[in-house]
């Protein structure tokens, strides 16, 4: 018998346009060499432009998912995204916590690209104090950082240093800030961890609204931990293989570009150029 790929689980809700969510998760996972389980969390009504409805899978099928699944095969790290309702967030707390040593990475989805939310108050309070104290590596853009560490709401807006350093104070172990929502000319992702800036990596803005990005680095992040990188190695070879995902991503409906997960396996014209596109600051 070969050897077993590592194995990944994730916690998520379903896209049935395959651009984010479970879908985009199990493409990534499975692109980068992983076996990819999963736990449906939520179920949605949403097409290239954006979400219309949510429907939240009852917390008690999520939990018998999850532990089905952990009895059964070794699972080498753990990724969530939108996980639907404030019980799901309790009964998977509860279960990552019986497996402190497998990494969570959590990609805290709030709203969809076209703004639609995906979590509201009391989501953002249960994830704040259930999940993010377990978490190995929180991945919000910059809009997610600042509504997460948001301790006032008449408060002036942080810094990104001063949110990643609330998110740290809540017991996560490292937080990857990245840059695609501020007015940049470069997209400049920043990870942090409990001494201040890890290592800051510059990538080409590319043209274009894409749906699916931050679930396929988050999944990206989880793959390269499970395959044994540690984290700040783990964090730059993700963001490679999402900035050539996005690069070589195609625009299938009306509305948003899809990332295309096996961008490797496909023979296509200005592959040379498109390996140009990102450069590391520091």
């Amino acid at each position: 018998m070969p050897s077993l790929p590592p194995i990944v689980l994730t916690f998520a809700g379903s896209d049935p346009t395959g651009g984010a969510g479970l879908q985009a998760d199990l493409l990534t996972l499975a692109s980068m060499g992983c076996h990819p389980l999963s736990v449906v969390t939520a179920l949605t009504v949403q097409d290239t432009r954006g979400v219309d409805e949510v429907l939240a899978i009852d917390s008690d099928w999520v939990a018998d998912q999850a532990r089905k699944l952990l009895e059964d095969m070794p699972v080498s790290a753990f990724k969530l995204g939108v996980l639907g309702s404030v019980e799901n967030i309790a009964v998977i707390a509860e279960i990552i916590s019986d497996y402190p040593e497998i990494p969570v990475i959590l990609d805290p989805v709030l709203a969809s690209g076209r703004g639609d939310p995906l979590a509201g108050e009391e989501m953002i309070s249960a994830l704040r104090e259930l999940i993010v104290p377990q978490t190995t590596v929180l991945t919000p853009n910059s809009m997610e950082a600042r509504r997460l560490a948001e301790e006032d709401e008449d408060e002036d807006e942080p810094d990104l240093e001063e949110c990643a350093t609330r998110l740290i104070s809540l017991g996560c172990e490292f937080v990857l800030i990245t840059g695609t929502h501020e007015n940049t000319p470069e997209v400049i992702n920043t990870l942090y961890g409990e001494e201040g800036v890890i290592r800051s990596d510059r990538w080409k803005r590319l043209t274009g609204s894409f749906h699916g990005s931050g679930c396929t680095l988050a999944s990206a992040i989880a793959a390269t931990l499970a395959n044994g990188l540690d984290v700040p190695e783990a964090v730059r070879e993700a963001q490679e293989y999402t900035w050539q995902a996005l690069a070589h991503g195609f625009r299938p409906g009306m509305g948003q570009h899809l990332p295309d997960r096996f961008f490797w396996a496909r023979d296509m014209d200005g592959e040379s150029e498109a390996r140009e596109g990102g450069r590391e600051d520091s």
